[in-house]
């Protein structure tokens, strides 16, 4: 069988090449998502199909499905999202008009790809598969709630959400809606029930619990503190019963002190760059004035001379000064995979990881955003380091000022003297 796709979608083949016939549906579709999915879709892209026929051919094969039904869920499963490249509002319909468009340009009958086309449609929101093989392409369209790339792909959602919807969620409006999500959804198949159902419930346990640490109910934050107070009791205490490690008890108040504090040093580094600039402007001005003014006078003048190299010289170190307060420092950018399994990494500052790849880095932002203590123990690094960085500026700035200051004192004085003895 042979495979001439058009030109635009950039797929190419030797005359005398054969395919087979799911070679050509993979490699069309391939093309046709690269090239033709708009880059806001960033969840539904080719890695989120490639997935969704992985999981498809892994539900059909354990099922043991005969090989035509097997061939028209494949075949569903890659064209399921190519409607997306129009637009998010009605793509199944259109998915199945791409699929019928490649089959009649391929020699093959469209009416005999009915199953397929009802597979696409199966997966319109909410689901509602009709026989195993539409149940098989739905599970595996959401197969990632069940399994450990779910963190990563709800990231994805989330961005898609902003970019392609405009739809910006809070922090608390999206994790409620994660769990109404997972808490509505009930894979199709026994299988998939079986393979991802506990890895999914885990990940609404999670979710659960992130919402209540983060932001917890009046009824939640009663609860908390009736078990506290039930902790300190010193019946409890004399008995031996209170819990060796104490649970932090992270709300809006750690979220609001995180925040501020973030905000603080931002303002207190926009402060310094402004003074260093303040500086950087009057030196500069004190300087081509002096230059332009005064230097020509000294060879009639000769009582000048100190007073203006004092204030030249003034004006110098106090431009040194201010540009080393506000001089970047160069890091390496690069965090390896042992720092942060080891969690010595701080991913939030661009300088630790502008080097990385951006597979690592996503690796790492994700473990960080599974584990509480990660990512709060990162945040104190990052708060710490900043405010290093503030104190550095500021011992900076004040001996440009001070040097600025004493320094126009004297040079003014001695132009004084100069002016009265000469």
């Amino acid at each position: 069988m042979y495979f001439y796709p058009h030109s635009q979608q950039g797929f190419h083949m030797e005359p005398n090449q054969t395919i087979t016939f799911p070679e050509q549906v993979e490699a069309y579709v391939s093309t046709f998502l690269n090239e033709n999915m708009p880059k806001k879709f960033v969840y539904h892209d080719l890695e989120h199909t490639q997935n969704v026929v992985n999981s498809a051919r892994e539900l059909g094969g354990k099922y043991h499905l005969p090989e035509a039904e097997l061939e028209q869920l494949i075949f569903a499963a890659w064209f399921h999202d190519t409607g997306y490249s129009e637009g998010a509002e009605g793509h199944e319909e259109r998915s199945v008009e791409n699929a019928k468009a490649f089959l009649s340009e391929n020699g093959k009958n469209p009416d005999d790809f009915e199953a397929a086309y009802g597979c696409i449609r199966a997966t319109k929101m909410p689901q509602s598969p009709n026989n195993l093989i539409e149940q098989i392409l739905c599970d595996s369209d959401l197969n990632h709630l069940g399994k450990d790339s779910y963190w990563e792909r709800c990231v994805k959602v989330r961005q898609e959400f902003m970019i392609a919807k405009d739809l910006i969620m809070q922090e608390d409006e999206w994790l409620e809606f994660e769990i109404k999500f997972l808490e509505g959804h009930s894979y199709h198949t026994d299988i998939a029930r079986g393979s991802w159902g506990k890895t999914k419930k885990s990940h609404l346990k999670q979710l659960h619990k992130l919402r209540r640490k983060l932001f917890p109910t009046a009824e939640e934050l009663s609860e908390d503190k009736k078990k506290k107070k039930k902790r300190k009791d010193p019946a409890i205490q004399a008995n031996g019963r209170e819990p060796k490690i104490k649970e932090l008890n992270l709300g809006r108040g750690v979220e609001t002190m995180y925040r501020a504090t973030y905000r603080t040093h931002v303002n207190l580094s926009a402060m310094a760059d402004n003074k260093a600039n303040i500086m950087l402007s009057i030196n500069a001005i004190i300087i081509s004035i002096v230059v332009s003014t005064l230097v020509p006078q000294l060879q009639s003048s000769r009582a000048l001379i100190i007073p203006t190299v004092m204030l030249l010289a003034t004006c110098m170190l106090a431009i040194v000064y201010a540009t080393l307060s506000t001089k970047p420092k160069v890091t390496e950018g690069i965090f390896s995979r042992e720092d942060i399994e080891q969690k010595r990494s701080n991913l939030l500052f661009f300088g630790n990881f502008y080097n990385m790849d951006l597979k690592d880095f996503h690796w790492g932002m994700m473990e960080m955003i599974k584990d509480e203590d990660f990512l709060y123990s990162s945040m104190t690094r990052d708060l710490y380091w900043l405010g290093k960085v503030l104190a550095k500026k500021y011992r900076l700035l004040s001996i440009c000022y001070n040097i600025f200051m004493y320094g126009l004192i004297l040079s003014v004085a001695a132009f004084i003297v100069a002016y009265t003895i000469g």
